[in-house]
């Protein structure tokens, strides 16, 4: 697996930070995000079940230009496929 770096929160110090990546295999979305908060999580919940294999992240708004170009990239990869 190969996962192909969009970038990190622009307003963190880019240690652990909310980060995007393509999987260039697969074209999946990778992310890294903070844990949501307890009453968050609990928001989703009412929608549906979270599994143990799945989390609830925050991705702040302000990475939208670098989704939007991992987004591009994975349905060109997709595409290819």
């Amino acid at each position: 697996m190969a996962l192909l770096f969009f970038g990190k929160d622009p307003n963190t110090n880019g240690d652990d930070c909310p980060t995007v990546w393509v999987d260039d295999a697969s074209a999946d979305l990778v992310f890294q995000g903070w844990k949501a908060d307890e009453e968050t999580e609990a928001e989703c919940r009412t929608v549906g079940h979270i599994p143990d294999t799945e989390a609830v992240i925050r991705v702040p708004a302000r990475m939208v230009p670098l989704i939007r170009k991992a987004c591009d990239a994975a349905e060109e990869r997709a595409d290819v496929r």
